[in-house]
């Protein structure tokens, strides 16, 4: 508490924005300057791009959406994670669909993030109707699985590599894995020890406990519980760099001045407002909601990609020079709705816009 108290204070009275006419690098200042590249400019541009493509499309707007050819040839994230298709579908179709119970929330959460993929949520419903823990069944559920992949059907998400369990496992398929541990979660009583947690980075630790859930997905998955009804943490209350956002950072930071990962995220979504301001962006806000930390987070992993394009010249943690995932447009409208707790879902009736910045 100290630590992050000294750091608050160091923050607001020693970081300070140095901008010349030619924009010359930001540099932010702590005990020592942490000194950002060209990226940490294009950081800004893109988030409000993108955002304004998702507007675009909100709006009903025909494509294309935007100028950039690098955000009209390539797949990338929305600014806002709860805005992204699968979250969208998790959210609605998933966790507040169905019974409300602390066990079934969890247990269907999990279980869509486990894949990750609506086609797998959707084949499971097929086969068994309701998704319900009182009635899963490892085998049952495994042979499904099992039937799709002998198929060819996929049935995990390309959005991030699930692990495997590395040898302790390797016998073992890797659904089959999932399927056992969602089985032993639930045995755990996680869902109360989940809803009992303090914090969320105590229900992130409790998460994280288990084998093959590391710092990255213990985070994605905590994130999710929590725009349920069972979790009511804030967003701007922790985060967690994932490997995506670390190069993000390090593109975007020449120099980070004696902060860590979780330190420059906290200051990137304290300051968005003021960066927006001086680049002269209209960012349109989430019908009112600030970039969360979780946003912020995602965004890096995005500025990452997008750079591999733009500033090639510009090398992150892992070295990835090329973006896997060419954009296509999906014919099918998203029904935009929002945890209930967050406020937004009655301002999107009214058709409100809120645009922060000049």
């Amino acid at each position: 508490m100290a630590r992050r108290q000294r750091t608050d204070t160091i923050i607001q009275l020693q970081l300070r924005l140095k901008q010349t006419v030619k924009r010359t690098p930001v540099i932010f200042t702590r005990l020592a300057p942490a000194k950002v590249t060209v990226v940490y400019d294009t950081y800004w541009r893109f988030a409000a791009e993108r955002q304004r493509i998702f507007f675009q499309r909100v709006n009903g707007e025909a494509p294309p959406w935007t100028d950039d050819p690098t955000l009209r040839q390539y797949k990338f994230t929305n600014a806002y994670r709860a805005s992204d298709r699968v979250s969208q579908y998790l959210i609605r179709r998933v966790i507040y669909e169905g019974d409300q119970s602390l066990e079934e929330i969890v247990f269907r959460t999990l279980l869509f993030k486990f894949f990750n993929k609506v086609g797998t949520w959707e084949l499971l419903e097929r086969a068994f109707g309701t998704v319900w823990s009182t009635d899963y069944s490892v085998k049952h559920y495994g042979s499904v699985l099992e039937r799709a992949l002998s198929t060819g059907i996929p049935i995990y998400s390309a959005a991030y590599i699930m692990p495997s369990g590395g040898r302790s496992l390797i016998r073992e398929r890797k659904h089959c894995m999932h399927l056992k541990l969602l089985e032993r979660m639930m045995r755990d009583k996680l869902p109360d020890r989940l809803a009992d947690a303090h914090s969320m980075k105590e229900a992130f630790e409790l998460l994280r406990s288990y084998p093959t859930i590391g710092d990255f997905l213990a985070y994605q998955y905590v994130t999710d519980l929590n725009y349920s009804t069972i979790l009511n943490y804030s967003e701007m209350e922790f985060v967690v760099p994932g490997p995506g956002a670390r190069d993000g950072i390090r593109k975007c930071f020449e120099d980070l001045g004696g902060l860590n990962g979780t330190e420059i995220i906290k200051v990137i979504a304290d300051r968005q407002e003021s960066e927006f301001e001086r680049l002269e962006l209209p960012f349109q806000t989430l019908w009112g909601r600030r970039l969360q930390l979780i946003d912020c987070q995602n965004l890096f992993c995005e500025v990452d990609k997008y750079s591999r394009i733009e500033h090639p010249e510009i090398s992150g943690v892992t070295g990835r020079t090329r973006i896997k995932q060419r954009y296509r447009i999906s014919s099918a409208p998203i029904p935009y709705w929002y945890p209930p707790k967050w406020g937004l879902n009655e301002r999107i009736k009214e058709g409100g816009q809120y645009v922060s910045s000049i």
